[in-house]
């Protein structure tokens, strides 16, 4: 990197936006940009929020004092893209095609890209994205899912995932390339994937399926689901809704967060520690299906993401899984999403990987444009 130089990195959520700046593995400046609920009722679409998220994003660099001058490039978190392998990716007009038309799927990631692409365009610099949720690395036989029509599709936390993979093998003392891991990103949503050999090789959806989390469903029995969808009682956009942002945790009990809920049991609660419990119950469940995919042979098994700082809810997890293998079982609270974003471009930069285009890579899958 040249000297002085610093990398920008935004990472957009439902409601906010991370954001930082590193300089030299350092990071010198971060914030989260909170959006009121009543600011982004009127845009359609996610990709219509682009220009007002821009805007804040522009207003922190200005108030911060942040010169754009002095960036040598920007990174925004992968959004829902088409299926695709794992790595560090330049910003095409292309991807920012995709992300604009959900190509993956509506999600606020998918502002990433575009917002990275927009600054790194007014200052002449490169843009990228680090490992999207639509990494698909899925062997052959995860696909099939029991109807031809249907293919099982990975979505996946894959950015954190990688990242506290890559930290675990360091801690063992051994390369990831030698390694199989269960690796369990527990937060909003819940993913839980094999590790084999750094590969993905099979995940529940954490949009569609697997454990309930906080505010997300996970698997349902399908013949109810069908029986709701063709009730006339809600709408196609309701029912995802109900499914993805309206149920788990936060249906069952009127709130999705877990120190609340931690109180309510502490206090006696005993419906909440049943729900709590249950959650726990699916997520050990989901990595002992997962030992399965790698015939029992586990290494490692991880968990993180902002669940993982519950002490209640991991405790309950070993407790159930501790009997796989000879597995030391690594808890990695929070996530290193904010880090994994800038190490991902640093690498690139510096030489050390080389940034994968998108569309060539969708084009080896199969997934032509």
């Amino acid at each position: 990197m040249g000297q002085d130089k610093s990398i920008l990195v935004v990472n957009p959520g439902s409601t906010s936006i991370k954001v930082a700046v590193f300089r030299d593995s350092i990071c010198i400046n971060k914030s989260t940009i909170n959006h009121r609920i009543s600011e982004l009722k009127g845009f359609l679409e996610i990709a219509d929020q682009l220009e007002f998220r821009m805007n804040a994003v522009t207003k922190w660099m200005r108030d911060e004092g942040i010169d754009e001058s002095s960036l040598e490039a920007v990174v925004g978190r992968g959004g829902l893209l088409r299926p695709t392998q794992s790595g560090t990716y330049v910003v095409t007009e292309k991807m920012v095609e995709d992300l604009k038309a959900g190509a993956g799927g509506q999600h606020a990631a998918n502002l990433g890209g575009m917002i990275a692409k927009e600054i790194a365009d007014r200052n002449n610099i490169l843009a990228f994205v680090v490992d999207p949720v639509s990494v698909d690395e899925l062997e052959d036989i995860a696909r099939v899912s029991g109807i031809p029509e249907i293919e099982r599709k990975s979505l996946i936390h894959a950015l954190n995932i990688k990242s506290v993979c890559r930290y675990a093998s360091k801690e063992l003392g051994r390369d990831v390339l030698d390694l199989n891991m269960i690796a369990c990103h527990l937060g909003g949503g819940i993913s839980i994937a094999p590790v084999k050999c750094g590969r993905l090789i099979d995940v529940n959806n954490a949009s569609e399926s697997g454990p309930f989390s906080p505010d997300r469903a996970g698997s349902l029995p399908a013949g109810n689901v069908i029986e709701l969808a063709f009730s006339g009682k809600l709408s196609l956009k309701e029912i995802k809704d109900k499914i993805s942002v309206a149920s788990g945790l936060a249906a069952y009990l009127g709130t999705n967060d877990v120190i609340e809920i931690d109180k309510r049991i502490e206090d006696g609660d005993k419906y909440a520690k049943l729900i709590f419990e249950a959650m726990a119950y699916q997520i050990s469940k989901e990595i002992g299906a997962m030992a399965t995919v790698l015939y029992g042979k586990v290494d490692a098994i991880i968990l993180t993401g902002g669940l993982a700082n519950s002490k209640r809810l991991v405790d309950i997890i070993i407790e159930r899984v501790k009997f796989i293998s000879i597995a030391p079982i690594l808890i990695y609270p929070g996530e290193m999403e904010m880090v994994s974003l800038y190490e991902g471009a640093l690498r690139v930069l510096e030489g050390f990987d080389k940034a994968k285009v998108y569309e060539d890579e969708v084009f080896k899958n199969g997934r032509e444009f």
